[in-house]
């Protein structure tokens, strides 16, 4: 257990602009994990890169001293400045034994997640460990430890609320919009191409939603996203002028000063007068109140949400103690499980051993007796032979169990 080490960057300790430059994209991950694990005469190696961490996941008998940590991430060939290198090795954080173990379960349970509770990590970890194995870059002990990681992970998911309620603003969103009734394949408005209006696209691409005409300030951004939704794109400015009606409106820009007035919307209708769909995400908000308050419309807005969203994170951290639970005991519950994987392992040499003697006792030792016997006494003498040897083969193995078993219940009530 002694064995295991972790090098971590993360969102806790590293702005999320700079952990980009430690990510290692899917084409060199072999060859540059196999360097370093060359190298460093490491026994299994795995890498995890998220958008809000990067970590190196590795089982071998090295300190992780500074200037380890310094030659490790040297043999990765980070293409950074020397003065950037040098602030991310401040901005390290190691793990070893037990407290790396620890670290990785509240890791791949969502415990150490930007926003506690999202289960992408578990998947991302067990694509970054798969990816590892397919390259030869991993063994036995990782594979009993992801076993582990999966098997806590859905315990605590399972087991808990920390996962049950959403605590992003786009995903509230798109949870109310969802709940509303409309035309099938409605006609979407989006009025801003930031991140906010992409996140809430993606959820609506995913559930089939086809329509789309997207207005940005920037006409270049527009077309991005427009091209990503098989839309049309417009500069802000030609707002006034489309006169495609809409179904659902979103909207999310950075102007201090709202972007759809009643004069507007009333160009944007065209002419239609049944209630519409608005969601405002901005802050401040794009929609004039006075256009809430002038025309038919089911109103999503930011503020609403964000109230929702933190009351449900902190039912997320009210979780956490029913979490740390789980996660102690699978900690336990995995340390005999290695041991006992060692007695394997280290036992797995017996079967073929006793058939050496067993062969060498009945051609070499024995064999002018056994030639003396009649055929009826050479065949029980086979069988009694046969016998004695997996007796000889199970038996040890089984008292070994049985022994860590007795030895991890007195370790854990006393």
């Amino acid at each position: 257990m002694e064995h295991l080490k972790v090098i971590a960057f993360t969102h806790r300790h590293v702005d999320l602009k700079d952990l980009g430059n430690l990510v290692i994209c899917n084409e060199e991950i072999e060859s540059r994990l196999i360097n370093v694990k060359s190298n460093f005469d490491i026994e299994e190696l795995f890498y995890i890169g998220t958008c809000n961490r990067v970590e190196f996941v590795f089982h071998g008998p090295h300190q992780l001293t500074a200037d380890f940590v310094k030659a490790f991430l040297r043999g990765l060939n980070f293409c950074v400045p020397d003065e950037q290198f040098d602030q991310f090795l401040n901005q390290v954080t190691t793990y070893e034994g037990i407290d790396a173990l620890q670290h990785l379960f509240r890791m791949s349970c969502s415990l150490e997640s930007l926003v506690v509770g999202e289960k992408e990590i578990l998947a991302q970890v067990r694509r970054a460990y798969e990816r590892c194995r397919q390259c030869g870059l991993t063994g036995d002990f990782m594979r009993l430890m992801m076993n582990s990681l999966v098997k806590t992970a859905k315990e605590v998911y399972t087991h808990t609320k920390i996962s049950r309620n959403p605590v992003s603003v786009v995903s509230l969103a798109y949870r109310k919009l969802r709940d509303l009734k409309f035309v099938e394949n409605p006609r979407i408005l989006l009025i801003g191409a930031g991140e906010t209006n992409q996140n809430i696209s993606k959820y609506l691409q995913k559930h089939k939603f086809s329509n789309f005409v997207v207005f940005n300030r920037t006409l270049d951004k527009a077309k991005r996203l427009a091209k990503d939704l098989k839309g049309t794109a417009y500069p802000l400015y030609e707002l006034r002028n489309y006169k495609g009606g809409f179904d659902i409106l979103i909207t999310c820009t950075g102007s201090t000063e709202p972007i759809i007035t009643p004069a507007i919307y009333q160009c944007l209708l065209n002419g239609e007068t049944a209630k519409k769909i608005v969601v405002d995400l901005a802050i401040p908000n794009d929609v004039a109140p006075s256009v809430i308050e002038e025309y038919p419309v089911h109103y999503i807005e930011v503020s609403g949400l964000q109230a929702i969203a933190n009351k449900n994170l902190q039912e997320r951290y009210n979780e956490l103690i029913h979490a740390e639970k789980i996660i102690e005991a699978n900690v336990a519950e995995f340390l005999p499980i290695l041991k006992q994987r060692k007695v394997e392992l280290a036992m797995s040499q017996v079967p073929e051993k006793v058939k050496e003697i067993k062969s060498f006792a009945l051609n070499t030792v024995f064999a002018n007796e056994l030639r003396n016997l009649d055929p009826g006494s050479r065949e029980v003498l086979e069988k009694v032979i046969d016998y004695m040897e997996k007796k000889y083969i199970s038996g040890p193995m089984i008292l070994a169990k049985e022994i860590l078993i007795t030895n991890s219940k007195n370790a854990a009530e006393n």
